[in-house]
């Protein structure tokens, strides 16, 4: 007997809470209080405006660690984003069941270079990163923040990561 596919909602909580915690699962993240916003299985961080994030009261501009913080995390959770949905979608994990705790291990970076491109203004920022390699043992993530103009990013950054082992 074929299986009645799920409802919508049900699949749509399922992916919501798998990527709670995988967000939850980086504390620093949570102290900037970045979150996503998913749409299918594409990704957007928010770094919501908060004044510990100002790094030059003067003009004020957005502090330059804060910036590459929030870029690194956006490519981290890109990376454990797209092993997940692809996890979830063939029923080899059980997102109902995810939390921080059982959540398979996050990429390590190797390194990670930004490019400043203007300075950051006091209000929410957002970032999509795009995996542009992937493999077993190592990825590479294209990382843009923009602030009102998704055509105008005011930083961008290029990182490399070491995958964690995967069970075969």
């Amino acid at each position: 007997m074929k299986r009645q596919p799920e409802p919508v909602q049900v699949i749509k909580e399922r992916r919501d809470a798998a990527l709670k915690a995988l967000a939850n699962s980086i504390p620093y993240a949570a102290f900037l209080g970045i979150n996503f916003d998913r749409r299918g299985d594409e990704l957007t961080a928010l770094l919501p405006f908060s004044q510990k994030l100002i790094g030059n009261p003067l003009l004020p501009a957005l502090h330059g660690g804060g910036t590459a913080a929030f870029l690194e995390v956006t490519a981290i959770i890109e990376l454990g984003w797209a092993f997940l949905w692809n996890e979830i979608e063939s029923g080899r994990i059980d997102a109902s069941t995810l939390t921080v705790e059982t959540l398979p291990a996050l990429p390590k970076t190797i390194d990670f270079t930004v490019d400043y491109l203007r300075s950051g203004l006091p209000r929410d920022a957002y970032a999509r990163a795009c995996v542009t390699r992937s493999g077993r043992r190592y990825a590479s993530v294209r990382v843009e923040a923009w602030q009102d103009n998704r055509a105008r990013p005011y930083a961008q950054a290029t990182g490399h990561f070491l995958m964690p082992k995967r069970d075969s």
